[in-house]
């Protein structure tokens, strides 16, 4: 199985920054690709943005310009750069990770955002 460990959320003021991390335990060039999802109270869980093993990125349309997804391939992490952090970014984030035989997801980390 494939594990994900995330790291790096926390508490914020509109306007700051945050960098989440998921580590998996498997070298990510085995994984289709590697999302990150949010989910606020009371809504849906929500694709935030991905990374496929090729390198391609995709963003929501709400988080583009302001969130970066990247990797480090010798570290088998991805990364979620948060800037401009708005209040209604606020949720668990879940780092997701997508293989041909099965979806992984890792604990969820807070983001908290205030105004």
């Amino acid at each position: 199985q494939v594990q994900l460990v995330e790291s790096g959320g926390g508490l914020v003021q509109a306007g700051g920054s945050l960098r989440l991390s998921c580590e998996a335990s498997l070298s990510i060039f085995s994984i289709n690709y590697m999302g990150w999802y949010r989910q606020a109270p009371g809504k849906q869980r929500e694709l935030v943005a991905l990374i496929t093993s090729g390198g391609g990125t995709d963003y929501a349309t709400s988080v583009k310009g302001r969130f970066t997804i990247s990797r480090d391939v010798a570290k088998n992490t991805v990364f979620l750069q948060m800037d401009s952090l708005k209040p209604e970014d606020t949720a668990v984030y879940f780092c997701n990770a997508l293989t041909t035989g099965a979806n992984y997801w890792g604990q969820g980390t807070q983001v908290t955002v205030t105004s």
